[in-house]
């Protein structure tokens, strides 16, 4: 077998017909199966069950498939760092973000830019669990995220902590007195008193974070909704929809008489991000020496 028959058999093992394996490699049907029979032939062993147009793997095909995925990918990171050498840091970094993104992230793409002209960007913004699917897919390189989020499948490095405040309407507060109020602070026993519309529960850790700190005084905040667009959330919160908690970097942008924001008082949990690639999975020169950067910075 050589590596395109691998190719060929990782295709048909993961689309489970060859019709749709064919169309994925841009091939037509009776060549993908005639290759099909060569390697079962080679091996002795039968790779897949037969049901109509169906195929399942079989044990021998299931062990295949692993060691197939395995070889492919030291092939293409093989190929990928020996051009590396000779070329230097050069091509195209792909990078996730999502509307939480660490606040530091535009200083380190402009400096890395500066540092290393002969690369280019592709950023993509969605919500971490989407991220994190992305990085498994190898669409993505890198993608900065919001932790808490499960990593056993990913390195990270941690870009820091930040404290969460409390977002508020310039209107609501002037209507609650709070406004006229001398603090910088509230406690969460104050911020349960108001309707709250938090990050979505597609970015996963932050949403049940926030929760984490209302239950764990005993307390039941009111929850009126959610959004995972973070720009809208705080149009909704100075539009007088609610009141909401944002870690401080995505308030930043968002300055304005329009919203009033407060650190919450008292303990409490802080929000993270970090920047997540695959576990185990070759990283290019040029995401090498963007992690390397954002560790300076």
């Amino acid at each position: 077998m050589d590596i395109k028959q691998l190719r060929y058999f990782i295709a048909l093992a993961e689309e489970l017909q060859v019709t749709s394996a064919a169309h994925r490699l841009h091939m037509s049907q009776p060549p993908l199966s005639q290759q099909l029979k060569l390697m079962e032939t080679e091996l002795g062993v039968p790779l897949f069950y037969r049901n109509g147009r169906q195929l399942e793997l079989t044990s021998s095909g299931k062990t295949l498939y692993e060691h197939a995925l395995t070889i492919t990918r030291l092939m293409e990171e093989a190929t990928a760092e020996v051009q590396e050498s000779g070329l230097g840091v050069r091509g195209k970094l792909s990078i996730g973000i999502n509307t939480l993104s660490d606040e530091k992230l535009p200083k380190v793409l402009s400096t890395f830019r500066t540092l290393y002209p002969k690369v280019t960007f592709k950023i993509q913004q969605n919500e971490t669990n989407t991220l994190a699917k992305l990085i498994k897919e190898r669409t993505l390189d890198l993608a900065i995220i919001r932790l808490p989020i499960a990593l056993e499948e990913f390195d990270y490095e941690v870009l820091g902590t930040e404290p969460l405040y409390f977002v508020t309407g310039a209107h609501q507060a002037s209507t609650d007195q709070l406004d006229h109020e001398s603090v910088d602070s509230i406690p969460y026993e104050r911020v349960s008193e108001y309707p709250l519309i938090l990050p979505s529960t597609e970015g996963l850790g932050l949403y049940h974070l926030i929760l984490d700190q209302f239950h764990s005084r005993g307390l039941s905040p009111v929850i009126i909704g959610e959004c995972s667009d973070i720009g809208m959330l705080v149009e909704l919160v100075a539009s007088g929809f609610g009141s909401s908690i944002l870690p401080r970097s995505s308030l930043h942008r968002y300055k304005g008489e329009r919203i009033l924001t407060y650190q919450i008082a008292g303990p409490q949990e802080t929000s993270s991000s970090a920047v997540i690639w695959l576990k185990q999975h070759y990283l290019s020169k040029a995401a090498q020496k963007l992690i390397d950067l954002y560790k300076t910075l």
